[in-house]
């Protein structure tokens, strides 16, 4: 049999190393999926029930493999499906490939049933590098520049194929004028600022008497060379949501998250300091660094474009973090003084005493930091996280402490309800042997989520170790939104906006093999866990959580309070509750009696 253009694809898609294809068939792709076939397994294709949840599939693999995630759909509305994953992976920095299929050539302008404008349509999210295809020997360089400009500049991509052209027989370029011979290959560079560049960097942290560091995704390949940077300058070290795996929190100096889903000492730390030290983090609030003017800043992204954006930095440095920071090392004065850090730990000691409090406060019936309050010290070795966004985001932020070797990821700049199932989907079948928690709003399972425990079920008997859990938090709510209009706009609960059904999610669970746990009392929390964590098999763990937990911020400005009381004044229909879960919140701190052993 001739070689087809689907052929050829599917053979120089192995070359570059793609050995996974997340996506939805259709005859739009129908030539691309008769050649996976044909080539018995080269590169194993993983069936999605939508192909939104393909796209953050392969931003997903990207996240958990460092390398290249590709995700594949027909012409239409499967290509016009994946935008969103593929903008979760253009905003988070990930190197992502997206193969559409288009109608035929010959079809092509004559409002045929399914043709979009594809090249129009995906030349935002892709627009590093997004062709279509009109030839056959075309394609060998449409594949290898597509791969090279996604791993290098670490963007999105895309490849669309007319039918007709996937069909045809494949044909080298021949050697003439008006042709393009590519080749297959990428070796990252080493990417270090001259020495006089890092050595203004170290006369600015050398003279910081209270040094801060901000690390984010950039850093989460630079543990070790953070870690002796900060033991160095007497520095404390704060985590953006997309790096809370770069540094283990048993760091008596790592005082957590950053921000509105942030910690107490993360928020103290920023206003004290006189200097900042940011490392491949693109943290968008910056009410939450330091006061402009207060602080000399130094930073360090891989991505000029990143720098001196959230606060202007006296010295900045386009470098790996690993490499820049191994370069820095050696000029850096050790910092005999430490009564900086001393304060940060005072700090982080006091606040753990205050999570611990506020996640054992009694609620009706769980209170939802409790649930991963009491996950995070049964967190299994090399365990990967990830969570949805909403209310869930703001425990998963503060509750759960990382350990080395560990890995979490969540939807970072584009912040996507939906993300938690397929990201955790992915991270299995990247590191199939490793246990994998998804942490998941109900308003998310009810969105697009509980479709994808179909596909669990569809391959979980393939992994290495079975071990994969969904805790839904089922609090009937789309609760994060119902406190922004709380707090920021001074508005009550608009129930008919906010109010979601109650769904037995565990019995579907059940329904298709899974195993299901439903856990609506606050003492039954941990052996919850413990049960899930020993089960043969993925399991759905529902929580039947209290909305009216607040996910309080750091720090309560007075506008916040004022929006608060003006809420309660114009009656929120939840307002007994939410008074008497907010105050219990707020006085946890310095009530006694809210302990363990109690």
């Amino acid at each position: 049999m001739a070689t087809t253009v689907g052929d050829f694809l599917v053979e120089r898609l192995y070359q570059w190393g793609v050995r996974r294809i997340y996506g939805y068939p259709g005859d739009g792709i129908n030539g691309v999926f008769g050649a996976l076939n044909r080539a018995n397994g080269k590169i194993r294709f993983i069936q999605a029930r939508h192909e939104e949840m393909a796209a953050f599939m392969a931003a997903a693999d990207a996240k958990f493999t460092g390398g290249l995630g590709v995700c594949i759909a027909t012409s239409g509305p499967g290509a016009s499906h994946l935008i969103t994953g593929l903008y979760d992976a253009r905003m988070d920095h990930m190197p992502v490939l997206a193969i559409a299929g288009q109608q035929a050539t010959t079809a092509l302008g004559g409002h045929y049933q399914q043709e979009l404008d594809l090249l129009s349509m995906f030349k935002d999210v892709a627009g590093a590098f997004v062709q279509q295809a009109s030839a056959p020997s075309q394609v060998r360089h449409l594949v290898d520049r597509a791969i090279r400009t996604a791993v290098g500049e670490r963007r999105v991509t895309a490849i669309i194929l007319p039918n007709d052209i996937q069909e045809m027989p494949y044909s080298e370029p021949p050697r003439a004028h008006g042709t393009v011979h590519s080749g297959v290959g990428y070796s990252k560079p080493k990417v270090v600022p001259y020495e006089a560049d890092l050595q203004r960097a170290a006369e600015v942290l050398n003279a910081g008497e209270k040094v801060a560091i901000l690390v984010g995704a950039g850093a989460l390949q630079a543990t070790d060379e953070v870690i002796q940077v900060a033991e160095k300058l007497g520095a404390g070290v704060a985590k953006a949501l997309l790096g809370k795996a770069a540094l283990p929190d048993d760091l008596p100096w790592v005082t957590g998250s950053i921000g509105l889903l942030g910690t107490e000492p993360s928020y103290k730390m920023m206003e004290d300091c006189d200097t900042l030290l940011m490392i491949g983090s693109g943290f968008p609030y910056s009410e939450f660094l330091p006061e402009e003017g207060k602080a000399r800043g130094v930073q360090i992204d891989l991505q000029p474009d990143m720098l001196s954006l959230r606060y202007p930095m006296e010295v900045n440095l386009a470098g790996d973090a690993a490499e820049t920071l191994r370069a820095l090392l050696p000029l850096l004065q050790e910092k005999t003084e430490r009564g900086w850090r001393e304060r940060i730990e005072k700090w982080r000691a006091d606040w753990d005493e205050t999570l611990e409090k506020r996640a054992l406060v009694e609620a009706n019936p769980i209170n939802p930091q409790r649930v991963v309050f009491e996950l995070s010290p049964r967190l299994p070795e090399q365990a990967i996280v990830t969570s949805d966004s909403g209310s869930c985001a703001n425990w998963f932020a503060r509750d759960l402490k990382m350990r080395r070797g560990m890995m979490a990821s969540l939807s970072g700049g584009l912040a996507s309800m939906g993300a938690a199932v397929p990201y955790a989907i992915a991270a299995k079948f990247a590191h199939p042997e490793r246990p994998v928690i998804a942490l998941v709003g109900d308003g998310a399972m009810q969105m697009n989520n509980m479709a994808e425990l179909i596909t669990v079920a569809k391959y979980w008997q393939t992994w290495d170790n079975p071990r994969w859990i969904c805790a839904v938090f089922n609090n009937e709510d789309l609760n994060q939104v119902t406190w922004e209009q709380r707090v920021m706009e001074g508005d009550p609960k608009f129930e008919a906006s906010q109010d979601i059904p109650n769904v037995p999610y565990h019995r579907f669970a059940e329904s298709i093999g899974l195993k299901g746990i439903y856990v609506d009392r606050e003492d039954a929390v941990a052996q919850a866990w413990e049960e899930a964590l020993a089960s043969d098999r993925p399991v759905l763990l529902e929580f039947k959580t209290d909305p009216s937990v607040p996910p309080l911020p750091p720090h309560i400005k007075l506008e916040q309070a004022k929006k608060f009381a003006t809420t309660l004044l114009r009656g929120d229909p939840d307002e007994g509750s939410v008074i008497v879960q907010t105050a219990k919140q707020v006085l946890s701190s310095v009530l006694p009696g809210h302990h363990k052993d109690k």
